[in-house]
């Protein structure tokens, strides 16, 4: 039984590195500026190099495309992870109000440090490398409002984390938008794009400022995959293996908001990624977490790759935010799961 679900997921892993290059050969060769295979290798390999073919691989579609793929993967292990430690299939960091939290203290720093996000000349190396830290304050704030209303008789209640989720997702969302209407017009105008979910002005200080997040967390998170199993079992099984199962959660909890909120710091809040992408997980390789999780995050990434090149093109020359995008696929989704959750 363990070869085959062993094979499922290389065969599944496989499959979907395949599907996450081919939605990045659509994103580099197709936009405004189409071009061909060939001029794409030539420039990737430099054997015929191009500036204006340079200009638009390294300055505009590739670190794009990094982006998109890593926000997606980060989405998707946070997903499994408050899956996990909930034990609700409708747990997703947008819905409880994670992605709202971290996007409101990320608006403050952008409010107080006029911080233009689509500026070509950054401020500073620190202030940007600050965003995740800001993210990650206002993202543990808001589970910690959120686990703390959501507890009845010591234990967490699943109908009240939803709606304190609801609740709280709305109050920091207009937050942040009382304060992008304090702005000037046009920092107004970056602030509003970045919240509804937006990767089109991705560059490499972007990647560099979340990937050290993303690989010491992910990491983090990976070796502990094997408690979200066990808290699948009943707390009082949990506890008779000598697990303390609070520390852990709080500790898995804390690694998930800093996955979330370096996502949000670069992407804005895109919802639903972290909702949809462990289900589908777990109905390609099972439900052993070990397998789940890297599966989970390559689609985040390659359904975020995809909803970027779709929101690229479908209004070209015009972009829509790939947070719209993905929410035109995941409310429907999220409603799916909430009629089958009740039947």
């Amino acid at each position: 039984m363990r070869k085959k679900t062993s094979s499922v997921f290389v065969i599944t892993v496989s499959v979907l590195i395949l599907f996450i290059l081919g939605a990045s050969y659509l994103h580099l060769t197709n936009g405004v500026f189409d071009m061909s295979v060939m001029d794409v290798l030539k420039t990737l390999l430099r054997i015929e190099p191009n500036p204006k073919f340079d200009l638009v691989i390294f300055e505009f579609r590739l670190p794009r495309i990094v982006i998109a793929a890593l926000v997606g993967v980060g989405l998707g292990i946070a997903g499994v992870v408050l899956q996990g430690i909930t034990r609700n299939g409708l747990a997703d960091p947008g819905i409880l109000g994670i992605n709202a939290g971290a996007g409101a203290a990320v608006v403050i720093f952008m409010f107080f440090f006029q911080l233009r996000l689509t500026s070509a000349d950054m401020s500073s190396w620190f202030s940007i490398l600050m965003m995740p830290i800001f993210g990650f304050v206002g993202g543990a704030m808001a589970a910690v409002l959120i686990f703390s209303f959501a507890r009845k008789n010591g234990h967490l209640d699943m109908q009240r984390l939803i709606l304190t989720g609801i609740a709280i997702n709305s109050g920091f969302g207009a937050l942040s938008l009382f304060l992008s209407l304090k702005m000037n017009a046009q920092d107004y105008e970056n602030a509003a794009v970045w919240m509804a979910g937006s990767i089109y002005n991705a560059n490499w200080i972007f990647v560099v400022n979340m990937l050290p997040w993303l690989i010491l967390l992910g990491f983090y998170v990976y070796r502990k995959s094997y408690l979200l199993d066990y808290f699948q079992l009943e707390e009082d099984s949990i506890t008779s293996l000598g697990i303390a199962v609070e520390k852990e959660k709080m500790k898995l909890l804390l690694a998930s908001v800093g996955l979330v909120s370096a996502c949000v710091s670069v992407s804005g809040s895109i919802g639903f990624i972290g909702l949809m992408a462990p289900h589908i997980a777990k109905q390609l390789v099972g439900i052993q977490h070990r397998y789940v999780m890297p599966v989970s995050a390559l689609i985040g990434a390659g359904l975020l790759v995809l909803a970027d090149f779709i929101g690229k093109t479908v209004f070209a020359p015009s972009e829509l935010a790939v947070g719209i995008v993905v929410s035109i696929i995941g409310i429907p989704y999220f409603l799916y799961l909430l009629v089958k959750s009740k039947a």
